[in-house]
């Protein structure tokens, strides 16, 4: 199987991964601090993929003496205020204002691509990205646009807008810094400059914040978050931005609702409601019309002789 088609098939799975981040977001009130259990998570995937990925990071040294900077950036966004920031924020908001929020970050990543990465949406792309949204929608307002009306914001929902333009901003700089590391060691690069990022302000929440008490529920959740929304969907997102760009890419935080409530109706009792069904019936058709390969351009001169020579750089990722 091509990359694009692995990458097209990831767009259905990784967002089911990231939607375990609201329930863990949940369920580590009262458990874990905020900080804590960023930093536990982050350090369990460094420690996860070091075993792999150790030796193509020192192999690429000069690589990452070159890039450390990009590393830093890109873990501040990715790692502290996507991470920390939403647990943090998700303390004094609602799951109903964190969706409203995140709903925009797929259009703001399709116009930064656009305008930074020359990134290309067709028409019809684009008329599924709306489409995509209105489904959003209706899922957050539960089919009824009082709900809309009635929303309040908090002192929270200024973090979850903080970590919603971080990640657009993660987006498309993963993709604009182009790197001389391939995706899993470039992750695990990351993930440690994020780690350097967190590591004063746990200390920080530790020492100068009340805290809950360490115990088994708090290393349970730092696990699950390393593995689900940490090391397999970023892992996935890296990979997926590589084959199939940043714009169409971002389209899967549109699923996240849907996936949300089936996780909830599972583990949480809530039972979904016709809104989800119809939420459904707009998104998943959008996603797969938004992700289709635009189609080839036809050459200039389809009379001159194909060099039999690859181009410079070719199978290079």
């Amino acid at each position: 199987m091509s990359h694009q088609r692995w990458a097209l098939a990831l767009i259905w799975i990784v967002p089911a991964l990231w939607s375990s981040n609201y329930v863990i977001a949940r369920l580590a009130r009262g458990v874990i601090s905020p900080h804590l259990l960023a930093f536990g998570r982050w350090g369990v995937a460094l420690a996860l993929m070091l075993p792999f990925v150790g030796w193509a990071l020192w192999r690429e040294r000069a690589a990452l003496q070159r890039e450390w900077r990009q590393m830093l950036v890109l873990g501040a966004c990715g790692m502290w205020i996507c991470g920390a920031i939403v647990y943090l924020g998700g303390q004094t908001t609602t799951a109903t204002n964190i969706a409203l929020i995140y709903a925009a970050t797929p259009v703001a990543i399709a116009v930064l691509g656009v305008k930074l990465l020359h990134e290309r949406m067709t028409g019809a792309q684009q008329v599924a990205v709306a489409c995509a949204l209105l489904g959003v929608l209706v899922v957050v307002a539960r089919g009824d646009l009082r709900v809309l009306m009635e929303v309040r914001f908090t002192a929270g929902d200024g973090w979850i807008v903080l970590a919603a333009a971080s990640w657009a901003v993660y987006s498309v700089l993963l993709k604009r810094w182009q790197s001389a590391l391939p995706p899993g060691p470039r992750l695990a690069a990351i993930t440690a400059g994020g780690l350097l990022v967190l590591l004063p302000f746990t200390i920080a929440e530790w020492f100068w914040m009340e805290t809950p008490p360490p115990g088994w529920k708090a290393a349970g959740l730092v696990l699950a978050a390393a593995v689900l929304p940490g090391v397999l969907s970023y892992g996935a997102y890296s990979y997926m931005q590589r084959a199939i760009g940043a714009a169409r890419t971002a389209l899967i935080m549109y699923l996240s609702p849907v996936y949300a409530a089936v996780i909830g109706w599972v583990l949480l009792g809530e039972v979904p409601g016709w809104h989800h069904a119809l939420g459904a019936a707009l998104i998943l058709p959008s996603i797969w019309l938004a992700t289709r390969p635009a189609p080839a351009t036809p050459e200039k001169a389809p009379g001159r002789p194909k060099s039999s020579r690859p181009p410079r750089g070719a199978g290079r990722v």
